[in-house]
């Protein structure tokens, strides 16, 4: 009796660990893509240092690097960084949503929308800005924002908030592009502060061009439009919400380490928010990188303070280095190792089972 109930037990553990074995890896409903601009690796060390808040950062326990190259130069600018996120593949700088030979292709938005999904981009700079334009128009250079925002039209992208209300509104080429959304089945917001909508595809813009600094005002903007956004889309079967730290990278231009700073903490508060929305639903991949890191920041022995640093710049310009890539939630283990910039729309696609 003894030998049967050994070989049952056998026999069920064998099967359990086969189930195991074969068992596919938990996918996710939704991915908030999340783009510090110009943040590298020295700009969260310098800003997150004696913050007494909680550290976003912290909370991931899978860490890759992004290689941030374009075709046409090893140093990158946002358009074609974000350019290699949207569609997989390399571009020239200043190019947005096209490849190296300035042919648009399809990108993340355009198979979401594809399979059904929502999509939405959310921004401190105006939402025809190289990184948010990325995502869903197809121009060569990163500069022709009416033409960008005309983009909008085709409804690759659900929602929009940031800066960016001349585009629409008071264009130079005469075009009523705020009616044309509005046939479209558009929604449009033009205010000062976030608040609730009732619609399922709506632009919302809260500036003429950039949204105020932290420095000026903007408060939580930030936290809630990422939560709005996030709202909108819990409900959808496939979901895709890019949300970018723009002015990150306005402090490093500037070399100006409170601006950089200030913007970061309002970024790392964001994530914070939207890692408690992952932790609750479970069905939430959250993928945290830069395009490239900006200024070329070190953070030096301080001549006054041992137990502090001093802030040193190389340059107003971008950087080559790597970037890091952060990860939480199912999928996230695609995220690990050191790869190509072009790589995180191959693992994007893949965890939304996109085709």
């Amino acid at each position: 009796m003894k030998n049967i109930v050994l070989v049952i037990l056998f026999v069920l553990l064998s099967i359990a660990g086969s189930y195991i074995l074969n068992a596919k890896p938990k996918l996710p409903k939704r991915v908030v893509f999340m783009i510090g601009d110009g943040m590298g690796l020295t700009q969260i060390s310098g800003a997150l240092t004696n913050y007494s808040g909680q550290n976003a950062f912290a909370r991931f326990s899978v860490i890759g690097f992004s290689q941030t190259a374009s075709a046409d130069n090893y140093v990158t600018d946002s358009g074609a960084g974000a350019t290699a996120f949207a569609i997989g593949k390399k571009a020239k700088n200043g190019a947005i949503g096209v490849d190296e030979f300035d042919q648009a292709q399809i990108g993340l938005f355009e198979l979401v929308k594809k399979a059904n999904g929502k999509t939405a981009v959310v921004a401190t700079s105006s939402i025809t800005h190289a990184t948010p334009a990325s995502f869903y128009a197809h121009v060569a250079s990163r500069n022709s924002e009416e033409e960008i925002a005309k983009f909008l039209l085709n409804g690759n992208c659900d929602i929009a908030i940031g800066g960016g209300s001349k585009f629409i509104y008071n264009r130079t080429d005469g075009i009523a592009l705020d009616s044309l959304l509005i046939q479209k089945g558009f929604q449009l917001y033009a205010d000062t502060f976030i608040h609730a909508v009732n619609s399922n595809q709506f632009i919302y813009t809260l500036a003429p061009d950039g949204m105020q600094s932290i420095k000026e005002g903007r408060g939580n903007y930030l936290t809630q439009a990422s939560e709005l956004a996030l709202n909108h889309l819990s409900n959808a079967s496939r979901g895709l919400i890019m949300i970018e730290g723009s002015q990150i990278d306005w402090g490093g231009h500037a070399n100006d380490f409170e601006y950089m700073k200030l913007e970061l903490l309002d970024f790392n508060e964001s994530i914070n928010y939207v890692l408690d929305q992952a932790a609750k639903d479970k069905e939430t991949l959250v993928i945290v990188t830069a395009d490239h890191e900006t200024g070329g920041l070190s953070l030096l022995k301080s001549t006054t303070n041992p137990k502090q640093f001093e802030v040193n710049y190389a340059s107003k310009g971008h950087s080559g280095v790597m970037v890091p890539v952060f990860a939480y939630g199912p999928g996230a283990e695609n995220f690990t190792g050191i790869y190509q910039n072009t790589a995180i729309f191959q693992k994007i696609k893949k965890c939304l089972r996109l085709n």
